[in-house]
């Protein structure tokens, strides 16, 4: 495996990972089944060793669960890892219930995470989404007094509009902004992204294979128990419309000698200096074909073919990621 490179994440952020280790799925977090923890260790002590040292997870990841194992990998290792930390959902019974962004929330959340990372400080802090029950001043002011504080180094936030990371960024200097982007979820090009690129602020790009969609694997009808039934877009005719146009991607994933996942995490990565493709993953066997996935490039022409093939409305459907 060759080793990731690196980038300053944002115009004066700190250097990390081209590719980012999403952690989540290495915890039951909508009710699905716990991942060997001891795989899910060697999995994150494995990414580091081959250079990817952004680690992302969130203190609802399954309770605190994901934390704690997150914890476990960088014991003795500290100084490899920078740690991604989402905060502010509720979950009750494997069940999103809502969010809590206010101030002595977050002052309570902060000192879990802590604990629970076996940590000093967290690298980068964020809000996991935005729902105006409390206003964005509020909510980044408290991660800013965390940051002088000495519990956070850098501000992040995530799933939010332009107008509000434009206020965020107003009140203290946002590091880097998480958000799904992917060939089939492209809407953020129309502001979001164009916002980011101008404030020097990083992207932290999640859900590059569309929750699956890209993969080249997924096949219709789904499952019943399928967590993909809750959303239009792979819903009947729209799956197999879907389904239809990622036949694109995988023939030309077969031309060039990779697969579609590949291609989608490709793509992503090729969007910009400034865009971190951040993958999922569980399992040691994942990793040498994520890593390679960075180092896959498109001539002008396949470039055109897919933004041509996938421009925005071009899947049909909607997902989580459509609020």
């Amino acid at each position: 495996m060759t080793t990731v490179s690196k980038i300053n994440l944002g115009k004066n952020g700190p250097l990390v990972s081209k590719l980012g280790l999403g952690c989540m799925r290495m915890s039951s977090v909508w009710g699905s089944t716990l991942n060997d923890e001891n795989e899910s260790v060697a999995t994150i002590q494995a990414a580091l060793d081959n250079g990817i040292n952004f680690l992302n997870t969130g203190d609802f990841y399954g309770s605190g669960h994901n934390e704690l194992l997150v914890g476990r990998a960088i014991k003795g290792r500290r100084d490899d890892a920078f740690i991604s930390v989402k905060f502010g959902a509720i979950f009750h019974n494997h069940q999103w219930i809502g969010l809590d962004l206010r101030p002595i929330a977050i002052k309570n959340f902060i000192n879990y995470s802590l604990v629970r990372l076996g940590v000093e400080t967290i690298d980068l802090y964020q809000p996991c989404r935005m729902d105006n029950s409390v206003p964005v001043e509020d909510v980044i002011g408290t991660v800013a007094d965390l940051i002088e504080e000495g519990k956070v180094r850098y501000l992040g936030v995530s799933e939010i509009t332009a107008d509000q990371l434009r206020m965020a960024n107003s009140v203290h200097p946002v590091t880097a902004l998480e958000i799904g982007y992917s060939l089939a979820d492209r809407q953020i090009e129309n502001d979001l992204l164009p916002a980011a690129k101008e404030l020097g602020i990083g992207v932290v790009a999640f859900a590059n294979t569309a929750e699956g969609l890209l993969t080249g694997e997924m096949k219709a009808p789904l499952a019943a128990n399928d967590y993909h039934n809750h959303f239009s877009r792979f819903q009947g005719e729209n799956l197999m419309r879907n389904l239809e146009k990622v036949e694109l991607l995988k023939e030309m994933a077969k031309d060039k000698g990779c697969t579609s996942t590949q291609l989608a995490i490709a793509w992503v990565n090729a969007q910009g200096d400034y865009i971190m493709p951040l993958v999922s993953m569980s399992r040691r066997t994942r990793l040498p074909e994520n890593i390679a996935a960075m180092a896959i490039e498109f001539t002008p022409e396949e470039m055109n073919k897919l933004n041509l093939h996938f421009s925005q409305g071009a899947i049909l459907g909607s997902t989580y990621l459509q609020r």
